[in-house]
């Protein structure tokens, strides 16, 4: 299984701390590793980086854990292979256009074969991974369902998570995506959220000897959110998502599906 991590803050906020815990667990702490990637959304722009190694030995991985890149959306994924082989087309997340936006999707689990039988509208997978097969099919329902961009957010809200189930009754489908505004997150098995805001405290990283005092890192009004598949910190409450949830966040704050 792989390991998603994503952010979604009011203000740009950047991920070292996560991130430093997270890239221990690619082949330091945790098996995973076939790869890593992870996504910065500034403005409907998207920065991205991605690399085919472990990211516990990566060294751009340890620039992403040393040099803050500010954003408010961010979407990272670490690798255990399962379908698809070993290489930079395959590793997480990727990457889409719809209604003007860069669409970002990273998956943990796998599905079952019955996946490939699923037919694809517009987007084509570049790499061999069951996980790019259903970003294609799913970012190709929401347009046929949506040509455009809807007025009403809570009906593609409630779509997204349709369409998620159905991919969950294939397999294990635990998701991240973004188009630059929001954070969808779904759980199939194993995903769960913090929201940090004031008054704030310290935290410290599970995978890492690490702590941070965010009182001297943000200002009262931040909001800053970050999702995880296992909590990243020890002596913070993380929420879990519940199996088939989907939750929806937009600047740290979770939104009403």
């Amino acid at each position: 299984m792989c390991e998603l991590l994503g952010m979604s803050a009011n203000v740009p906020t950047d991920i070292c701390f996560s991130f430093a815990g997270l890239m221990q667990r690619g082949g330091g702490t945790g098996p995973h590793r076939d790869g890593w990637g992870i996504a910065f959304y500034e403005g409907k722009g998207a920065r991205c980086f991605h690399d085919p190694k472990p990211s516990v030995e990566s060294k751009i991985a340890s620039l992403i854990c040393e040099h803050p890149i500010k954003s408010h959306v961010v979407i990272s994924h670490i690798r255990q292979a399962n379908v698809g082989g070993v290489c930079l087309e395959n590793t997480h997340p990727f990457q889409r256009e719809l209604w003007g936006y860069t669409w970002t999707f990273a998956h943990n689990g796998q599905l079952s074969e019955a996946l490939f039988e699923l037919p694809l509208s517009f987007y084509h997978p570049v790499g061999t991974t069951d996980s790019e097969y259903a970003f294609c099919w799913l970012l190709g329902e929401i347009r046929k369902a949506f040509p455009e961009q809807p007025d009403n957010p809570a009906e593609l809200y409630a779509f997204i998570q349709a369409r998620c189930e159905k991919l969950r009754q294939l397999g294990v489908f635990n998701m991240l995506l973004s188009e630059s505004i929001h954070l969808f997150a779904f759980c199939s098995t194993k995903l769960s959220w913090i929201t940090r805001s004031a008054p704030f405290g310290t935290a410290s990283l599970t995978d890492r000897d690490m702590q941070v005092d965010f009182c001297h890192e943000t200002t009262p009004n931040d909001i800053v959110t970050v999702v995880a598949t296992e909590p990243l910190t020890q002596d913070e409450v993380w929420q879990p998502i519940r199996a088939g949830e989907l939750v929806t966040f937009i600047k740290g704050v979770p939104q009403g599906n």
